[in-house]
């Protein structure tokens, strides 16, 4: 499905403003949740635009930048791990969305929701849209901006804890993390109530 065409249907009927909504970083063991809302131009067409995951990095980096020139408005929003230890990675990530596109520029007129789930209280008309980073345009726009913006942070995060090698895995629990995490422990920024890390500090006071 071209993307463009997906959104452009919703364009015909009138609409002006549409913002595409996704995330990066509800997986991982270690880092912040991101959201992105982004509204593109009606009639706009980016070439390799598509879900950020199927994208190598180098593309990314890339179209990050020609998401925010060309984009109406672009909004972020960091959710830290110290809130989703508190109120869970999904109600995290919904608080993350929600003020992503809180403070878009633009108030959009309809908001697509990448995934099976519609923000909770949000006051904008939206639709969940199950691999919406695959079928919208500015859907895909959003996961570019929000995995190229969290991935920066767990790169600086790897400046300040070099042991666990963020750059290389960005938090997600990959072998060479969980390792890191049998031999040095946690750190700041790792989410101390998701499963592996529960289960392998559940007999250690989690002292950070």
């Amino acid at each position: 499905m071209d993307p463009f065409s997906f959104d452009k249907n919703f364009y015909d009927k009138g609409l002006r403003f549409i913002a595409g909504i996704d995330e990066a970083g509800r997986g991982p063991l270690a880092g912040p949740v991101a959201a992105a809302a982004v509204i593109l131009p009606k009639d706009i067409i980016i070439p390799d635009l598509n879900d950020s995951k199927q994208l190598s990095e180098k593309k990314r980096e890339k179209l990050f930048d020609v998401i925010k020139e060309k984009a109406l408005a672009y909004a972020v929003e960091i959710v830290d791990n110290i809130v989703i230890d508190q109120i869970n990675i999904l109600q995290a990530t919904f608080l993350a969305m929600s003020i992503a596109v809180s403070k878009l520029q633009h108030k959009p007129e309809l908001c697509l929701v990448d995934g099976n789930h519609k923000i909770p209280a949000l006051e904008f008309n939206q639709e969940a849209l199950i691999g919406g980073d695959a079928k919208s345009a500015c859907v895909a726009a959003a996961s570019i901006i929000a995995k190229v913006t969290r991935d920066r942070l767990m790169c600086d995060y790897a400046k300040q804890y070099p042991v666990y090698e963020f750059e290389k895995h960005k938090g997600y629990g990959t072998k060479k993390h969980i390792e890191a995490l049998r031999k040095h422990g946690v750190c700041p920024i790792h989410r101390l109530t998701f499963a592996p890390i529960r289960e392998m500090f559940s007999q250690t006071k989690l002292d950070i």
